[in-house]
């Protein structure tokens, strides 16, 4: 894992969404790329860059972090056999659970995503992610992928409920040297900008955290604390031995 921040780097507990508007505004970047140099590397750095420059004219602080998923191959792997992220891999997943808007990039393979990032967010909790704004963008090595985003990436942070923005980055070898690439990076940044700006996941969360399901024991937290167990339910009352019926009976269910 590489953690490289422009600014000061956040130092908020994981999970937590601070109420004040005032405190920076944390942005992560995941990096699905292996190459050295990256691609999708490179793409993922100018879309926080632009974002980070949105934010200041709104006279907004915030840091950046970058999660490069390649080091932490072995450790995801282990993660998917035994289900208990461990080591590095524990710190970049409590650091994403703290992020006030996301950048997410990935190479394309074999006309897919690829496969360290899927791998990567199979081991996330599904409520790690919600209400997140995120980026998203694709490299390849032809225009023929460019539909990889929207086919694979959108529904994928769909499923985590998350937020991803209008617009998405996608870069094939001849866009690097056109003007329009540094225009569709601007606006996606600009979109993952006013996002983050409005506290959009603090708003939705600290308001509709309880109707989510979530994961028990997992990384991401409720941003205003501990939330209380229901033991009043049917399941809860057959764990402690009870009955359904019982619990109808007096009322209870």
């Amino acid at each position: 894992m590489t953690f490289e921040p422009s600014h000061t780097p956040a130092t908020s507990a994981p999970g937590h969404t601070d109420p004040d508007d005032t405190a920076p505004r944390r942005i992560v970047v995941v990096n699905g790329g292996t190459s050295v140099p990256s691609s999708s590397r490179r793409l993922a750095d100018r879309i926080a860059q632009k974002t980070l420059d949105r934010l200041a004219a709104r006279d907004i602080e915030a840091t950046v972090t970058i999660i490069d998923l390649g080091p932490l191959a072995g450790e995801i792997a282990s993660a998917i056999v035994s289900g208990h992220p461990q080591g590095d891999l524990l710190t970049a997943i409590q650091t994403l659970a703290g992020a006030d808007g996301v950048v997410v990039t990935t190479p394309v393979y074999k006309a897919g995503m690829s496969g360290l990032l899927k791998s990567f967010v199979d081991v996330l909790d599904n409520d790690l992610l919600i209400a997140t704004p995120i980026a998203l963008g694709a490299t390849a090595g032809t225009s023929r992928h460019a539909l990889v985003i929207d086919d694979q990436l959108r529904p994928l942070f769909a499923f985590m409920r998350a937020l991803p923005v209008p617009t998405s980055v996608f870069a094939a070898p001849e866009d690097w040297g056109d003007t329009s690439l540094g225009r569709r990076i601007d606006r996606t940044a600009a979109e993952l900008a006013a996002l983050v700006a409005s506290s959009v996941r603090s708003a939705i969360t600290d308001q509709s955290w309880d109707s989510y399901q979530h994961t028990w024991g997992g990384n991401a937290r409720p941003s205003s604390g501990p939330q209380e167990i229901d033991f009043n339910t049917d399941l809860m009352r057959l764990a402690t031995g009870g009955s359904i019926r019982a619990g109808r009976e007096t009322g209870t269910a």
